[in-house]
């Protein structure tokens, strides 16, 4: 690790782009208001007759709830969808991991699926860090 990798936020790789979104601390003012200003651009995406931009076309999105939430679950998918992606959406309640399948081992055979892009829910402190 370089000085300059102590210096960035865990949340951005190498080129200083976003890696995951799962903490504010850190990130540089500036990429908070490209991030709000990008999803204030996609406003009138909704009031569009066709609600769809290509923007994910060609990836694939999973979505992996450990805790039950429709309106959560729903919203990622339809965002998904809007974007063009691909939606996996992994039901835990049906999964191994209720017959006793460690999240080691379902994250390992969601890796299998070469997803883009993750969208967990879960209830213990840092298990998104750790996926």
């Amino acid at each position: 690790m370089t000085p300059l990798d102590a210096k960035r936020p865990l949340q951005l790789n190498h080129q200083g782009q976003l890696r995951h979104f799962l903490s504010l601390d850190g990130l540089p003012r500036e990429l908070l208001t490209e991030i709000l200003d990008t999803a204030d651009s996609f406003l009138e995406v909704g009031a569009r007759a066709v609600k769809k931009v290509p923007l994910l076309r060609g990836k694939t999105v999973c979505n992996v709830f450990f805790e039950n939430s429709t309106r959560t679950r729903t919203t990622f998918e339809l965002a998904a969808q809007r974007l063009s992606a691909d939606v996996i959406t992994l039901n835990v309640s049906t999964s191994s991991t209720s017959k006793g399948e460690t999240l080691f081992d379902t994250l390992r055979n969601l890796e299998a699926m070469a997803a883009d892009m993750f969208v967990v829910r879960h209830a213990d402190s840092g298990a998104a860090h750790f996926i």
